[in-house]
């Protein structure tokens, strides 16, 4: 190369450079903009987030129509009192052993993730299959049809809302909500901060409502004398059943549970949450059904097909209107909630082999696990198409019941077989023991009661079995079915744009690397 043709060069080459290099920069840039540095769940949940998706997810659909059920099997007002508290204070234990567990197997997925790491992969699947086919989809769909159901109910004033029409609005509720959770977390969150405020301002409302009442000296069946009186002594079996239904009105205390890897600083918050929200609840719960029954006769109640929107007519007169809109509001904040942790644990049961491995990928802009949802979506509809309001509530009660034992029973061995474990919390062993006792008093009794709905339950649980051995045990399986596995996940990628998320490293260290309380701090600062 002569001396010109180095000039030449030398005068060219950065401008020729720098040209490529700034549309790359402005390239980089945008990119930055849209695809965030790491594709992983986001920790968006804060303190007040977290009271508000264990209030949100109890005060569902629950406190609007579980007092009928509650009623009619304990016979009395002061029994069926006497149960919403009762049930608030077992509620209470559990959630203090959950917190337990939450901190020890800092895991999303809840039951599932801690049976799992406890009993192993059968045990743990046959929760997970039994919550993925019935129990969760099964409860959202009795709150989105109490949704629908609250929403019509002034069109239709003298009669029950057409079959086609709850069925439709309670369909459009769950898409919408379906892709609200697809679009991003934040925006789910904070309609879940928003809704829950709503909520319990209209609990407020019936509450203020029935004080008042009550202040004005129509408590007549509130006094001992009346409240215990019983037109049928129930049987131990009956109040049993009271208990189930009261224990549908205080599900989703654990819900925290199975966002765990969502929540910021877990530790800290996720008991903090538990310790302020099960006892507010409570408090609501009892107050709220003080207010109905100081309004309104055990006969009114029972023959009402919303309690609330019942209690509204006879009081608020000419606002009556704002009792089934609060209600509906109340109602449509729950499905959200249910949507938005119920999808956790697919996610979850997925990246543990027990699901398809497209339910444990996550949309590579919004981090959220698009494939879940849909899947929770879906079976939410087809359940909701099938099966009437009352029994579907039965046979959810006594499934979460059995899961909540099996969980809090698999704390105690747990302490058994790792006596040296590092515990951030460690309860009394009074209070799993307590429940315990109480949890096989109760679905003995119920199985006694109602052997068929009971029967039912145990019977989806155990069709998990077949389902695990096949699935997920027999690994040797033909090349064809590993093919089209492979296939049908590339294409939901393509469909979807989800990818798998990454993986923080204290989320890959696992419990039984946590000897004491020495270790797990030389493992955070870095001295293994």
């Amino acid at each position: 190369m002569d001396a010109a043709q180095r000039k030449r060069t030398a005068n060219t080459t950065p401008h020729a450079q720098t040209r490529p290099q700034n549309t790359t920069m402005k390239q980089s840039e945008e990119k930055q903009d849209s695809v965030p540095d790491r594709v992983t769940l986001k920790k968006e949940i804060g303190l007040l987030s977290a009271c508000t998706i264990i209030i949100g997810n109890i005060i569902g659909s629950g406190i609007f129509i579980s007092p009928k059920g509650v009623l009619e099997h304990s016979g009395s007002v002061g029994l069926a009192l006497v149960v919403w508290v009762l049930g608030g204070g077992i509620a209470a234990l559990g959630s203090l052993c959950y917190a337990e567990l939450g901190v020890t197997i800092p895991k999303s997925g809840g039951d599932y993730s801690y049976v799992t790491e406890i009993f192993g992969g059968l045990v743990g699947f046959l929760l997970l299959w039994s919550a993925v086919l019935i129990m969760y989809p099964t409860t959202l769909a009795v709150i989105a049809l109490t949704f629908s159901n609250y929403v019509l109910q002034p069109a239709f004033p003298n009669c029950v809302p057409p079959y086609m029409a709850t069925r439709m609005l309670s369909t459009t509720c769950i898409i919408f909500l379906t892709w609200v959770n697809c679009f991003s977390v934040r925006l789910a969150t904070r309609i879940q901060d928003i809704f829950t405020v709503g909520k319990l301002l209209a609990l407020g409302l019936i509450i203020a409502v029935g004080l008042l009442q009550i202040y004005k000296g129509n408590y007549e069946g509130l006094t001992p004398q009346t409240a215990f009186e019983f037109d049928k002594t129930p049987t131990v079996g009956q109040i049993a059943l009271a208990f189930l239904q009261a224990s549908f009105a205080f599900s989703g205390w654990n819900f925290l549970n199975y966002v765990t890897e969502e929540v910021v600083d877990p530790r800290r918050n996720l008991p903090r949450a538990i310790y302020i929200s099960i006892p507010l609840v409570t408090f609501v719960y009892t107050l709220t059904n003080i207010a109905y029954f100081s309004s309104m006769s055990p006969e009114e109640l029972l023959s009402s097909n919303a309690v609330a929107v019942t209690f509204g007519e006879k009081l608020l007169g000419m606002f009556s209107n704002i009792m089934p809109i609060s209600v509906a509001l109340s109602t449509f904040g729950g499905i959200n909630g249910y949507l938005f942790t119920s999808s956790r644990l697919c996610f979850s049961g997925a990246r543990e082999g027990h699901l398809p491995s497209l339910l444990a990928m996550i949309h590579f802009k919004s981090c959220t696990p698009i494939p879940a949802l849909l899947v929770c979506c879906t079976a939410t509809i087809v359940i909701m198409c099938i099966g009437e309001t009352h029994n579907l509530i039965n046979y959810v009660s006594f499934i979460n019941y059995l899961s909540y034992g099996v969980t809090i029973a698999g704390l105690l061995y747990y302490r058994w077989k790792r006596p040296n474990l590092y515990r951030p919390i460690k309860v009394s062993l009074l209070v799993p023991v307590c429940y315990l006792l109480f949890w096989a008093l109760l679905l003995g009794f119920s199985l006694h009661s109602e052997p068929v709905v009971c029967g039912v339950g145990l019977v989806i649980m155990l069709t998990g079995v077949p389902v695990y051995f096949l699935g997920v045990h027999w690994k040797d399986k033909p090349k064809c079915i590993y093919d089209f596995i492979e296939w049908a996940t590339y294409l939901g990628q393509r469909v979807f744009f989800v990818v798998f998320p990454h993986i923080d490293p204290i989320e890959i260290i696992a419990p039984t690397e946590w000897n004491d309380k020495t270790s797990v701090t030389s493992k955070a600062s870095g001295r293994v």
